[in-house]
């Protein structure tokens, strides 16, 4: 406990007298704070890079609800119910120091920030002077009239098909002043509502007397335009993300074998891939190949031989496999359900019968030893070498979600009643909290590592401060359709759900969606059509290119376009972290696409999904995709293609802020690639 801490209460009270307005933040924001009359509040918020302020008005600056262990009946305090100290310098920022002898607990609200980066943060710490109970924590309650949430959807459903969009871990911006905001949390829910901007997270923590528990940490970062505050946003996940964006392209075992999968099918067909690919055709060596879904042994008792055995059909080190992933200069992957979803629900029945906590019909995320049992085994695991997870089925799948509520007794769907809304994202943040440690852990076990969250996972951007890359959810693993037109309108119309600003609006960068493809399961289709599909698939701009092959159906002409798609992901890669998607609704037959730029690359994919030839002009600007430095001086691009004919009728070299008309025939796709003229 620090030395101000110990201030006994009449110090505050004399310094309660002092008005003070003190500015914490960089040259880029500075949030105004003040103790004035003894009240701590934030007045403003400065954003230096575009030359605004927002203004605040109270509204308590935070809320912390809480029960103790003599009542159970909820509290709610704010700053309002202390006396706040003289904010003293830490770190980077300011802290102050709330006390109120009549309340079980003290709070110290730290703010800070980074020399150089566009954000600053704010965090509580709660040393308790009585036993309690945090129920939930409003790190930010702040009066910001301009707030909005881009987010729409509000969908946290136990049951129903691709009817899964939590309103949990998305930012809140500002209309004017060009500001982004929110928890550092995945299962947060940051709300604005009647012009009250709060950030929250539920818990159900105990913190005994004498002990400190610190809350999520809030942020509040800038852009230079409102127009582009979500740019702004996603280069702060980009800088703040647990490891740099990757190109990932793998082999996954799952459409070769489903559960049949074992060591000697297994090498011999990820040989087979790598020699069409690497060796004959000298695409870059593949990052993994996965073993999916049937490795585990489901006969054993978990709890008694540690979870996730390996079974007879592999060696228990896997020895075999690292030697020819060595040898291929590549590495290997597992598919691990945490949840004990698909092939290794058979295991959960004598966990249970052991006691371990479980769900209806799942492992709970929360349940102790089940959880640290995961968490070892993982950590063994890495030991061994692998150095990817496909964490499959996390809080349910594509139908079917579960939660763990306590003395809940009725069925999955009774759960959809709002009655419950509380108790599911409680469940939720606390198995996102122990989740997180684990992901830590691995992180810390081998800082290469990569990390998928699928099944059951939702699109909070928060996420990837602690994995690699999330499922699209709402999603089939094979997309539906009766050819190539039909598989990417299902596939590129859930794209279109989740970005499109008319519909979910989500604000998660679509270089870190995993969406299982590209597949080739069959050979009777023209290279060119393989061709084309390819590259529209790899154009969505995602970082982690998981192939789904029926590998003895592949002709010699196949493998030919399947490397060549694979060179061009690692070519086009870099423009990737400014992907986004563009255009009309795929399903209604409108040209649509994805693009993606760097300050001296870029390109654009195009698909006309209808029956006619159609006409779309796209403008080279700032709202497009271009880089705010590409646009400086109307910088001038070589137009050109990978696909053969695709530049033709197009300007050669447009500049920057020019428009380009394209014509697509009836289910064509064009590819175009820019290169900035020095």
């Amino acid at each position: 406990m620090s030395v101000v801490m110990k201030l006994i209460p009449r110090v505050y009270l004399l310094l309660s007298s002092v008005s003070l307005a003190l500015p914490v933040g960089n040259d880029f924001i500075s949030r105004d704070i003040t103790t004035e009359g003894g009240v701590l509040k934030t007045t403003a918020i400065h954003n230096k890079e575009a030359r605004k302020t927002q203004a605040v008005t109270d509204a308590g600056e935070f809320a912390v609800i809480f029960h103790t262990a003599a009542d159970a009946a909820p509290r709610t305090v704010t700053a309002a119910d202390f006396k706040a100290s003289s904010p003293v310098g830490a770190q980077k920022g300011k802290e102050v120091i709330l006390e109120n002898p009549a309340q079980p607990l003290r709070i110290k609200v730290r703010y800070w920030s980074e020399p150089g980066q566009p954000w600053t943060r704010k965090q509580l710490v709660i040393h308790a002077t009585s036993d309690i109970v945090i129920d939930e924590v409003k790190v930010e309650k702040l009066g910001i009239s301009s707030a909005f949430e881009p987010y729409h959807a509000d969908q946290m459903t136990a049951v129903g098909v691709a009817q899964w969009r939590p309103p949990l871990g998305q930012p809140v911006y500002t209309k004017d002043s060009a500001l982004w905001m929110g928890l550092e949390f995945p299962a947060a829910r940051n709300r604005v509502k009647d012009g009250e901007y709060t950030s929250r997270h539920l818990t159900a923590k105990a913190i005994a007397k004498g002990e400190t528990w610190a809350s999520h940490v809030a942020v509040i970062g800038t852009a230079d335009d409102a127009v582009f505050v979500k740019d702004a946003f996603f280069d702060y996940l980009d800088r703040t993300r647990i490891r740099p964006l990757r190109l990932r392209t793998q082999y996954n075992s799952w459409f070769d074998f489903d559960t049949a999968v074992n060591s000697q099918k297994f090498i011999e067909t990820a040989r087979k891939v790598n020699d069409e690919l690497v060796v004959k055709r000298g695409a870059p060596p593949l990052s993994a190949y996965v073993i999916d879904d049937g490795w585990q042994d489901n006969k054993a008792d978990w709890s008694k031989t540690g979870v996730w055995p390996v079974n007879n059909k592999f060696q228990a080190d896997f020895k075999n496999v690292f030697a020819f992933a060595k040898d291929a200069k590549s590495h290997l992957g597992l598919w691990v359900s945490p949840g004990c979803l698909f092939g290794s629900a058979p295991s959960i029945p004598a966990m249970k019968a052991a006691g371990w906590k479980t769900l209806d019909p799942w492992m709970s995320m929360t349940g102790p030893a089940y959880m640290d049992a995961l968490e070892k085994r993982l950590i063994e695991l890495t030991g061994m070498g692998f150095s990817f997870y496909k964490f499959d089925g996390v809080f349910g799948h594509l139908n079917q979600r579960n939660f763990d509520i306590p003395g809940f007794k009725g069925g999955e769907k009774a759960l959809d009643q709002p009655q419950y809304d509380d108790a599911k994202e409680r469940y939720l943040a606390l198995g996102s909290e122990r989740l997180i440690k684990t992901f830590h852990a691995l992180h810390k076990a081998n800082p290469n590592v990569y990390l998928v969250i699928s099944n059951g996972a939702f699109l909070s951007p928060w996420w990837l401060q602690h994995v690699d890359t999330v499922w699209m959810i709402n999603a089939g693993d094979a997309a539906d359709g009766a050819d190539r037109t039909g598989e990417l309108v299902y596939r590129d119309a859930v794209y279109q759900q989740l970005a499109a600003e008319t519909k979910d609006n989500t604000q998660f960068p679509i270089h870190s969606i995993f969406n299982h493809e590209p597949k080739k399961t069959t050979t009777g289709e023209s290279a060119d059509e393989f061709r084309r599909y390819l590259y529209m698939n790899v154009s969505r701009g995602t970082g982690f290119v998981e192939m789904y092959l029926k590998t003895p159906q592949l002709s010699a002409v196949d493998w030919d376009v399947l490397a060549e798609g694979l060179k061009w992901a690692h070519h086009v890669f870099p423009t990737f972290k400014r992907a986004r998607m563009f255009g009309d609704d795929p399903t209604k037959g409108g040209i649509y696409g994805f693009t993606g730029w760097t300050d001296s690359r870029g390109y654009i994919s195009l698909h006309n999904p209808s029956a006619e030839e159609k006409t779309i002009t796209l403008k080279l600007d700032r709202a497009f995709g271009l880089t705010k430095k590409s646009m400086a001086g109307k910088a001038k691009w070589k137009l050109s293609s990978p696909l053969a004919g695709d530049a033709g009728g197009l300007p050669a070299t447009p500049a920057s802020g020019d428009e380009i008309t394209v014509k697509l025939p009836p289910k064509a796709i064009r590819i175009l690639e820019f290169s900035r003229v020095k």
